[in-house]
């Protein structure tokens, strides 16, 4: 499986994120303490939203994130306030820079963790669901992939939760004519550059984990000694696959089965639950 960040907030360095944590997601690509593996070096990722630009900006590699010269240079002189950032451990896809995450359509940027049942087998009537006119968008071989263009097809630019509860349905209903019990595990980000929305689920309803971070004044009120949060602004969220470090007050986890939205004024918990497409 995979690990992975989503900010958003005020313009931050992504090395601030990335690096400098005491569990950094840097870390997490050779120390994972939650994921199905402990290394996460099959490639990485970073995606951000600049000031002005009307689509993100991705950067991907097949190497291992902890030693990559490039990301470190990048992380060290890059603000946003709206970034993803991956490491990817392969479920049996190849490892090649179009099966990188986060993945780009547009003004869109989907990353996952997670893994389709048997997707090798179900990759062909999977892709026959995407719409035609994306599919020569399509450029990797992995099922995260296919679940974000599936998602488009099904009207991710108008109803974005609405979107992945239909491509979720799909998968579940594809899987189990095919004889997977248990056809779907995620948790997944997905921004259009203004909301950034996060889903944990699984048809076994035991999800990888997924993690958010508290309101900055409460944490502030916990600890008003810690520096780092005395600039920070109350809109400032993080979600992550595990948490960055073990800070009391911080980190909450995501309930089983729902899914949230980071946007501007007030934050949602909702429930989440596939549906037919």
């Amino acid at each position: 499986m995979c690990r992975w960040l989503a900010y958003s907030g005020q313009p931050v360095l992504l090395g601030d994120l990335l690096y400098k944590p005491e569990h950094s997601l840097i870390d997490q690509s050779l120390h994972s303490r939650m994921g199905a593996q402990t290394t996460n070096g099959d490639g990485f990722g970073i995606g951000w939203y600049g000031p002005d630009a009307r689509t993100p900006a991705v950067i991907r590699d097949t190497g291992p994130a902890w030693n990559n010269r490039n990301l470190q240079e990048i992380a060290a002189h890059v603000r946003s306030p709206l970034f993803f950032a991956h490491v990817r451990a392969s479920t049996g896809t190849a490892v090649q820079q179009t099966n990188c995450h986060p993945f780009r359509h547009g003004r869109w940027m989907w990353m996952h963790n997670g893994a389709i049942a048997d997707f090798a087998r179900l990759r062909r009537e999977l892709c026959f669901l995407i719409d035609p006119s994306l599919f020569a968008d399509l450029e990797g071989s992995t099922d995260s992939e296919v679940m974000f263009y599936l998602a488009i097809t099904f009207g991710l630019d108008q109803d974005a939760p609405r979107a992945v509860a239909r491509m979720a349905g799909t998968v579940e209903r594809v899987g189990r004519r095919a004889g997977a019990e248990y056809p779907l595990q995620m948790t997944v980000a997905v921004s259009d550059g203004e909301r950034l929305w996060s889903f944990r689920y699984s048809s076994r309803r035991s999800s990888r984990s997924l993690f958010y971070s508290s309101q900055v004044d409460s944490v502030r009120a916990l600890h008003p000694d810690l520096r780092a949060l005395r600039g920070m602004s109350n809109e400032t969220r993080l979600v992550v696959s595990e948490p960055l470090g073990d800070l009391p007050g911080l980190w909450n986890e995501v309930p089983e089965s729902s899914y949230g939205v980071v946007q501007p004024g007030s934050d949602e918990f909702l429930p989440f639950e596939p549906v037919a497409a």
